[in-house]
């Protein structure tokens, strides 16, 4: 895509990123912050799916302009026939970590809605630069291959709602134009510009070094998402073949496997029993503990080495006896 006048197939993108076309009958809800490229994606969605579209509008309370926002956001939709949902966010505790704070109340009350009104997709416009932008943020806190796949296509927010970002190969200047040519008038987040977030700092970093290729970078990151979901595939084979449970404990055969495949074993093996994921870090230690012929434990469980390794559930430590080393 280049330009406003050269406009993306919606319907075909959301179609590979779901691996489906969209129903004749599927509603459709867009996540409209009220900036270029949400407002590019509500336009995009109403041409191509008419009469089935709604825009929603999240109000966190967080910055005092807000509601004039998603009321400018209302006006603009209704002037075009458009339905419009505005979605306030009531306390929470935003006092650290605000923006992944903030994005999971966000998908929290979408999903909600879109559960509540019978909307199977939520479509999100998640872009080339933001995709570009993840991939970085990933490899600088040293993110193993699922992380490296960066922002998926798609995945299931809610039971009976799916979650769609169909726009990860368009860039975000396309999109602010093809929202100005629409005459969206776009509202100015200044959190996007707060080089405090690490996302902020990265964006900069981008737009300062024109070496650094936004548009290679997002196809590396779909690149690494299809390699990722082949990894998962066989990880699934090695777990069917190479895991079994005995007596509240699961038996690891994980002689002769790829590293990657160990530590997925590993940490599904983790989880399994801890009933959360732990993250690849913590994995990737408590497999080479093992791998050294160490015991160590992780997220409540105890992991023993050996031909065949054993993971169980800690038991509370005897009064007087040792602390269990910790993988981590």
């Amino acid at each position: 895509m280049s330009g406003p006048n050269v406009r993306p197939d919606l319907a075909a993108l959301i179609a590979a990123a779901l691996g489906r076309p969209v129903a004749a009958d599927e509603r459709i809800a867009v996540a409209t912050s009220g900036g270029p490229d949400s407002l590019a994606l509500l336009s995009l969605a109403d041409a191509a799916f008419p009469g089935r579209v709604t825009a929603l509008t999240v109000d966190h309370r967080l910055r005092s302009e807000a509601a004039a926002e998603a009321a400018s956001v209302a006006t603009q939709c209704a002037a075009r026939g458009l339905p419009h949902v505005t979605l306030v966010r009531e306390g929470g505790d935003f006092t650290s970590n605000i923006q992944a704070r903030a994005r999971a109340a966000r998908y929290a009350l979408m999903g909600d809605w879109c559960a509540a009104h019978g909307y199977g997709l939520l479509l999100t416009a998640h872009h080339a630069d933001d995709q570009a932008e993840t991939l970085l943020m990933r490899l600088n806190r040293a993110s193993g291959s699922y992380g490296l796949a960066a922002i998926r296509p798609a995945r299931r927010l809610q039971p009976g709602v799916m979650l769609v970002r169909p726009l990860l190969a368009v860039r975000k200047a396309d999109l602010a134009a093809l929202a100005a040519a629409d005459a969206w008038q776009q509202v100015d987040d200044p959190t996007n510009r707060d080089l405090r977030h690490d996302r902020t700092a990265i964006r900069a970093l981008l737009a300062a070094t024109p070496a650094l290729d936004v548009t290679a970078l997002a196809a590396s990151a779909a690149h690494l998402a299809a390699d990722a979901e082949a990894l998962a595939w066989a990880a699934d084979l090695a777990w069917a073949g190479r895991v079994q449970e005995a007596d509240g404990r699961l038996l690891v055969d994980a002689g002769g496997l790829p590293a990657a495949l160990v530590q997925r074993l590993l940490a599904s093996a983790v989880e399994t029993l801890a009933g959360r994921p732990a993250r690849g870090s913590e994995i990737a230690r408590l497999a080479a503990r093992l791998g050294a012929g160490a015991t160590g434990t992780l997220a409540g469980i105890v992991a023993r080495p050996g031909t065949i390794w054993q993971l169980s559930v800690t038991r509370p430590p005897q009064t007087g006896g040792k602390k269990p080393q910790n993988a981590a």
